[in-house]
């Protein structure tokens, strides 16, 4: 037993691994082959040094981009690793270490000279590199951090407060220095952040309607795996007359086909229905990162 339980540790870590060099390895393609070439400005900790670098040289100022992320990052990270994991946040400073170092060695060339092109496709591929990192339980650092630390703690999901805080930001930089490429930099966040929300659903919850006859051992497994409540009621086929069983429960949407697989080595005619939950009232467990 303890021997399966290192190997699926060192299997976890190894997937959060591989996550976190191809989510840096893509980012950094992103940002040489897409937002470099079009002039698209940074949002998150990144965009709020630039800016503040941009500000300091209206004053005849300057102000480094790169100590301004890490001062941002630091305290972020602190409380991070102190309020969700500090393997989590290990893995998601691999990840910023990583980009930055690919930054300085590797060099992507842009595959498009539509600014349009550049925009919808990076915006595409950049929120694809992050949902990477976070299917892998790391992330990208900065305004993930803050938004994962709140999401743990309200159990939902804050890109679009995320987006909101971005368009805020770029919007200053274009009321100070023009909207042209603040606008295209809005759009290429929209297109970031609803990819990562497409393919995200760590806060999103299911309800779960399942239809058996043979309730006691599916909720015996169940239970044994997940820490999920499950109601059974009694129920008659309407088509056969038989006795069935009707299993309720609601389960984060990222845990769907694992129960479903799980349910059904214990009853292959099962029936399940996946209702979407809009609003949930109770204790609920999720799962820590």
């Amino acid at each position: 037993m303890m021997a399966d339980l290192k190997k699926n540790r060192m299997i976890y870590r190894l997937i959060t691994l591989v996550s976190v060099v191809v989510s840096a390895v893509l980012q950094t393609y992103v940002i040489q082959a897409f937002i470099r070439p079009s002039g698209l400005l940074s949002g998150g900790f990144t965009g709020i040094a630039i800016l503040l670098d941009k500000i300091a040289s209206l004053y005849g100022k300057s102000f480094s981009t790169s100590l301004g992320m890490l001062v941002l990052n630091i305290p972020v990270a602190v409380l991070c690793s102190r309020s969700i994991s500090l393997r989590f946040t290990f893995y998601s400073l691999v990840q910023v270490f990583l980009s930055s170092f690919l930054l300085k060695v590797c060099h992507f060339t842009p595959i498009f000279d539509d600014l349009m092109l550049n925009v919808i496709f990076g915006g595409f591929l950049y929120g694809l590199s992050i949902a990477i990192a976070l299917k892998g339980n790391a992330s990208t650092g900065g305004t993930d951090f803050i938004a994962l630390y709140v999401s743990n703690k309200t159990g939902r999901s804050i890109w679009q407060y995320v987006f909101a805080g971005n368009v805020a930001i770029l919007s200053l930089y274009g009321l100070l220095f023009g909207w042209q490429y603040a606008g295209y930099s809005i759009l290429f966040q929209f297109v970031s952040t609803r990819t990562i929300s497409t393919f995200h659903h760590r806060y999103e919850r299911v309800t779960l309607q399942i239809t058996t006859k043979n309730a006691q051992d599916i909720i015996k497994a169940y239970v044994s795996h997940y820490r999920h409540g499950i109601s059974c009621v009694d129920a008659v086929g309407g088509y056969s007359g038989q006795k069935m069983y009707l299993l309720h429960t609601v389960v984060s949407s990222y845990e769907v086909g694992e129960i479903v697989a799980l349910m059904r080595i214990q009853d292959p005619q099962i029936i399940v229905n996946m209702i979407r939950t809009e609003n949930f009232y109770g204790k609920f467990y999720q799962a820590p990162l």
